[in-house]
C-alpha cells in the first residue's frame, strides 16, 4: 500500500499532508494562523513515478483518489496511467474517510484481478456514505465557501452545517443548533441514506487537536452502533478536508444497505 500525500502551503512552506506535516502539527497551525493554508493536487510526474516503480517490478495497481469534482487528483492519475495496461484508477466520488472505506474494501478484495476489483469499486462506490457535522463556519467563510453575512448569522444563531458527498460533489442536507441537535441530526440523515451495512467497513473522523466532539457524538448515537458493532475505528482527518472543514468536526463513513 503506497498513499501518495498531497501538499499543504502556510505561506511560504509547503508540506507533504502527514509526511513532513503531521495532523496534529497542521491543526496547531491552522489555528494559529490568520490565513487560510494553501492545499494543492498532485501532479501527473508524481503518479508518473510510482507508476514506474510498479510496472518495472511486474506489479499491478489499483489507484484509488478522492473525488475528481473536488480535485485534479483524479485526472493528474489517468494522464499518468496513459498507455499502462497495469493501472486501473478508481474515482472514488468521496473524500477522505469515504475514500478510505473503499480502500480498505479493496483490499479485503484484493484476492480478484486488478480488472475485476477495479470494476467491483467502481460499481460499490454508489453505496458509500460520508456525513460530518462541521462546528464552525468560520473556515468555510475564509475558503469562500459561504458568504461573511452567513458565517456571521450562523455563529450568531449557534448553527452548525451537517454535510455530505453525493456523486462526488458537496452538499448541504441540513443545519442543527448546537452539538445534541446535530448529533441527533447525523443520526437521522444515516438512516435516510439507507442504515449502515455492518457486514463492511465503517470509518469516524474527526478534525482538530481533541476527540471530544466524536466522543460525544458516539455516546448520543449509541443505539445506532450497539447492536450492528463493538468495534467502531477513527482517524484524525487530514489537513486537505481539515482546511476547510476546521477544527470540531466530527464524520461516519459507511457502506448504506442493500
Amino acid at each position: 500500500i503506497l498513499v501518495l500525500p498531497l501538499h499543504i502551503s502556510f505561506e511560504e512552506e509547503e508540506y507533504l499532508d502527514g509526511v513532513n506535516l503531521s495532523h496534529t502539527e497542521f491543526y496547531e497551525k491552522l489555528i494559529e494562523s490568520d490565513e487560510l493554508p494553501r492545499t494543492s493536487q498532485l501532479p501527473p510526474f508524481e503518479f508518473e513515478e510510482a507508476y514506474r516503480k510498479v510496472t518495472e517490478a511486474g506489479d499491478t495497481a489499483i489507484v484509488i483518489t478522492l473525488a475528481g469534482k473536488l480535485s485534479g487528483t483524479y485526472q493528474s492519475a489517468c494522464i499518468a496511467a496513459e498507455g499502462r495496461e497495469r493501472i486501473f484508477v478508481v474515482d472514488t466520488m468521496s473524500a477522505s474517510i469515504g475514500s478510505g472505506i473503499l480502500a480498505r474494501y479493496a483490499i479485503d478484495n484484493a484476492h480478484l484481478h486488478a480488472g475485476e476489483l477495479a470494476a467491483l469499486l467502481d460499481r460499490r462506490r454508489q453505496d458509500v456514505c460520508i456525513i460530518g457535522l462541521v462546528d464552525t463556519l468560520e473556515y468555510l467563510k475564509k475558503g469562500g465557501r459561504i458568504s461573511k453575512t452567513a458565517a456571521f448569522a450562523g455563529g450568531l444563531l449557534n448553527i452548525k452545517p451537517v454535510l455530505t458527498i453525493e456523486n462526488g460533489e458537496i452538499l448541504l442536507v441540513g443545519k442543527a443548533r448546537g452539538s445534541r441537535q446535530g448529533n441527533n441530526l447525523l443520526v437521522e440523515k444515516i438512516h435516510a441514506c439507507g442504515g449502515i451495512d455492518f457486514s463492511l467497513p465503517i470509518l469516524l473522523g474527526y478534525t482538530g487537536l481533541t476527540d471530544v466532539f466524536l466522543k460525544k457524538y458516539v455516546e448520543d448515537s449509541r443505539a445506532l452502533w450497539e447492536n450492528g458493532t463493538d468495534r467502531l475505528d477513527s482517524t484524525l482527518i487530514g489537513g486537505v478536508i481539515g482546511t476547510h472543514a476546521g477544527p470540531g468536526a466530527v464524520a461516519v463513513a459507511f457502506f448504506r444497505k442493500k
